[in-house]
């Protein structure tokens, strides 16, 4: 006698459900009898039976070739009673497929299909045998099988991923998914799977999960760069267990986050843009997110790979009372302060070596606008509930009103005439003093608004942020507790491969989630 794989999912495609409603059946006695001789006459076999609300209807299933045929066969059954209206409705459900599996925690099961909008049409349990048979749509069954199967025989969970964006965060991120992936799915039993790469203008797919080729393949993808394609492929292949990582500075691509999150992904983000929209749509994200269980991780919008916000969220959530956040904000800018405060070189010598190592934008401005920094003041302050606005920051601009509006070329052809005003400003600072471009959080933050100011600080060369070197960041977090000693998070804070390092925490947050 063979043994009974516990495990085993019986797996049954082409059924349909025959739907028997009407009122008040309760207490009736011959309805239920009446149904099954008038199908086993019909010679139809009978499958999943639910006795949806028992006073109202009763669901059976049958071979799809059998619904047709079953339906008529109830309809003359009880010709009666429809006529005076006991009996409202006998129809057809098809295209469904039944699930038959044992479960030890099937609320669990049932949680895991819900969160990624799997909802079965009829359940059927032995509570006895820890038996469960379910039915959903068939274009539902290969995922709820995929799923049901890691949660009953603890498979490793596969995890679908869209990577949107492909510069230097985009494809550092790819590279460190696919030479992580099997020691991911050995020490966390999560396959990660890259299964969509876009650009601005098309998106590649690849079910089984891209390789080292894929740029080969976004390079011949064909399917134009748009949000409903990547939902429409997901629904086609079933997948499970969605995050789309947007790792671009669109200002277009985060209008499609509510649309995500409806459609059952989790969004990962080091795009600042979302959480510096007003208000308004920055609560109405958290609401769309929170009514379709759907998270939202953005780790890296502040401090790249520094574990800044998480730190954040947990004081402010335990009741920690955060005065004030204070620091330098941005590794372009710290950069750039670190090596004209110690060195004899021009403003703009320094910011032409910053340019050609890459660590500021292709147009400097964007940097020195230091509309970066504020984007990132404010999502701190977010993060403590304030509700300021971007019009709410003092920003100082490090570009004279004279090159705002000229082109990029022209703006790096005249980088000479910042230089008598910046080597004046680091002449009169006092002696073993340095400059330092800072982030500022303060006021009464038990407010509904706190003060935001983003400005240029001379500041000690003996103190937390006159020691910071290179492009490093840091942050100082003041809190009632702590008092006058804050505390200090401070590390590489720009830099694709610590961003996408903190992207990849992200993935594997909602990951261990999932």
């Amino acid at each position: 006698m063979s043994k009974i794989n516990a495990n085993e999912i019986k797996f049954l495609k082409n059924r349909s459900i025959i739907k028997f409603e009407g009122e008040d059946f309760l207490g009736e006695i011959g309805i239920d009898g009446r149904i099954f001789k008038a199908l086993t006459l019909a010679r139809i076999s009978v499958g999943v039976i639910s006795q949806q609300a028992i006073e109202n209807g009763i669901s059976i299933l049958v071979h799809e070739n059998d619904s047709e045929k079953a339906v008529n066969c109830l309809i003359d059954e009880f010709e009666s009673e429809r006529k005076s209206g006991k009996v409202s409705q006998i129809y057809s459900i098809n295209n469904v497929s039944v699930l038959g599996f044992v479960a030890e925690d099937f609320n669990k099961v049932l949680a895991e299909l819900a969160r990624n909008n799997v909802f079965p049409l009829l359940l059927n349990q032995i509570a006895a045998e820890k038996r469960v048979n379910i039915v959903v749509t068939s274009s539902q069954d290969e995922k709820a099988k995929n799923i049901i199967e890691s949660e009953i025989s603890k498979k490793p969970k596969t995890v679908h991923l869209a990577i949107i964006g492909h510069g230097n965060v985009g494809k550092t991120l790819i590279k460190q998914v696919l030479e992580s992936s099997e020691e991911i799915k050995r020490r966390k039993k999560i396959d990660l799977k890259v299964v969509a790469v876009a650009n601005s203008r098309k998106i590649a797919f690849n079910k089984k999960g891209f390789d080292s080729n894929w740029n080969d393949e976004v390079l011949t993808a064909e399917k134009p760069s748009d949000v409903q394609e990547l939902i429409k492929f997901s629904k086609e292949n079933q997948l499970e267990n969605l995050i789309v990582v947007d790792n671009t500075a669109s200002k277009d691509f985060v209008k499609n986050y509510h649309t995500l999150a409806e459609n059952g992904f989790d969004l990962v983000s080091s795009n600042k843009i979302f959480n510096t929209l007003p208000i308004s749509e920055y609560r109405q994200l958290r609401y769309t997110l929170n009514k379709n269980n759907r998270r939202y991780l953005y780790e890296t919008n502040v401090g790249a790979g520094l574990p800044l916000i998480d730190t954040i969220k947990l004081l402010h959530l335990s009741g920690e009372n955060i005065t004030r956040i204070k620091g330098v904000f941005s590794g372009t800018l710290s950069y750039v302060f670190n090596n004209f405060s110690l060195r004899d070189d021009n403003f703009s010598t320094i910011i032409n070596e910053a340019l050609e190592k890459g660590y500021t934008e292709p147009d400097p401005r964007e940097d020195l606008s230091g509309n970066d920094v504020a984007r990132k003041l404010l999502i701190l302050a977010r993060e403590l509930d304030l509700i300021n606005e971007f019009e709410d920051i003092k920003i100082q601009n490090l570009v004279p009103e004279s090159l705002l509006s000229v082109s990029k070329s022209e703006f790096l052809s005249r980088l000479d005439e910042l230089n008598a005003e910046y080597q004046k400003i680091k002449e009169n600072q006092e002696e073993g003093h340095v400059l330092r471009y800072v982030g500022d959080l303060h006021g009464d933050l038990q407010k509904e608004k706190g003060e935001l100011d983003v400005k240029l600080i001379s500041v000690p060369a003996t103190s937390a942020l006159g020691q910071l070197k290179g492009s490093d960041s840091i942050f100082e977090i003041y809190t009632e507790s702590y008092g006058e000693n804050p505390i200090v998070i401070m590390g590489a804070g720009a830099g694709a491969i610590v961003t996408a390092r903190g992207v990849f925490g992200d993935i594997l947050r909602v990951s261990e989630t999932k």
